[in-house]
């Protein structure tokens, strides 16, 4: 088995009700079609999890006041002090409560994403997916951007608890900045943390100059992108800064995480990445795996349209994996060189930030 793509019934969940953008049916629309045009090719296989992580797992990142908030909140409690713990984001639109079940099926996601690093590392798999993982907006103690525990940190950090791991590359590719992520990591360079992420949007983080602190400076790589930035953009910066750095870092493990949200179909950014620049991104992501024996973990969780989301996830999968599958590009594709301009110049603006800290970006 080449790929494992680690799924739960319990998806079904995580929903955050009508009227919101974050809803349950975007699993099952991906289920579908990945049923339909992966479900007999061998190099795949469907593992499904009931198991839910624990406190002391939540805990790698998570204080406990918070997890038992969420826990409480979340079977029907009333918490007088809510808007302490979470965003109005994270709430029903319609009853403006926490959603029941979705703190059980968050512990899920969490899971999910342990047990793919766990595939990985274990030679389960050379490749694992967890479906509904990427939930990068969580803090330590707060809940926001559609995300209630992140799964990123979680099993970051397990994998450095476990596996004594030291270099470990984690790649954000979602259209939003991943500002928990980025939280967790800032001062530790166990982690080389990069997001690509449209800037001036929500979560209003991931500026160029934001590199790290301490231990850590240099260790944050911040590539905030122009509306309208396309592929050749993508592959650019793929070429002149994050393939260097991961030569140079030696990750012993790659973690991707981010969907279909920069794709112009989507409609919630302006980002223009066609169905041709997801799978370049995949294949990058495959070439950087070769730098640590083909170890990579997919999380997979965003995009708001199910017909888009379902196609940018399969190619996102069957690219990292080396697996040709011919999908219908979703409509609304934009043409590829919009923004190069705007991309070269911060290329050199991400460069010269951190020439102190590497030698690959000097050059």
């Amino acid at each position: 088995m080449k790929t494992a793509i680690i799924y739960s019934d319990e998806l079904r969940n995580y929903d955050f009700g009508p009227g919101h953008p974050f809803r349950s049916n975007r699993f099952t629309s991906f289920l579908e079609l990945y049923k339909e045009r992966l479900g007999k090719n061998e190099n795949f296989a469907l593992v499904k999890n009931n198991e839910l992580a624990t406190d002391e797992e939540l805990e790698l990142w998570h204080t406990p006041d918070y997890i038992q908030a969420m826990k409480a909140a979340s079977s029907g409690i009333t918490i007088p002090s809510l808007y302490r713990f979470i965003s109005q984001d994270n709430l029903n639109p319609i009853t403006g409560e926490f959603p029941k079940g979705i703190e059980k099926a968050t512990r899920i996601i969490v899971k999910n994403s342990i047990f793919a690093l766990d595939f990985v590392q274990e030679g389960k798999s050379e490749k694992a997916v967890s479906i509904g993982g990427g939930l990068h907006h969580a803090k330590s103690n707060y809940g926001e951007g559609f995300c209630v525990y992140n799964d990123v940190v979680v099993a970051a950090r397990y994998a450095i608890k476990k596996y004594n791991l030291e270099r470990i590359l984690i790649l954000d590719t979602d259209a939003h900045a991943g500002n928990g992520t980025c939280e967790a990591f800032y001062s530790d360079r166990r982690v080389l943390f990069i997001d690509l992420h449209q800037a001036g949007i929500y979560p209003g983080t991931g500026f160029a100059q934001e590199i790290g602190e301490g231990k850590g400076k240099g260790f944050t790589v911040n590539l905030p992108l122009a509306a309208g930035t396309s592929d050749k953009s993508y592959e650019l910066i793929f070429d002149e800064i994050i393939l260097p750095l991961a030569e140079e870092y030696k990750p012993e493990i790659v973690i991707r995480y981010g969907g279909s949200d920069p794709h112009p179909g989507d409609e919630i950014t302006q980002l223009g990445l066609n169905l041709d620049g997801f799978k370049m991104i995949g294949e990058k992501v495959r070439e950087i795996s070769g730098l640590c024996q083909n170890k990579s973990v997919d999380l997979i969780c965003s995009g708001y349209k199910p017909d888009v989301l379902s196609t940018i996830w399969l190619a996102l999968i069957t690219s990292l994996s080396g697996v040709e599958v011919e999908l219908e590009p979703p409509l609304l594709e934009v043409k590829n060189n919009q923004m190069l301009t705007e991309t070269k110049d911060l290329i050199k603006k991400v460069k010269e930030n951190l020439k102190p800290y590497w030698r690959s970006m000097k050059k």
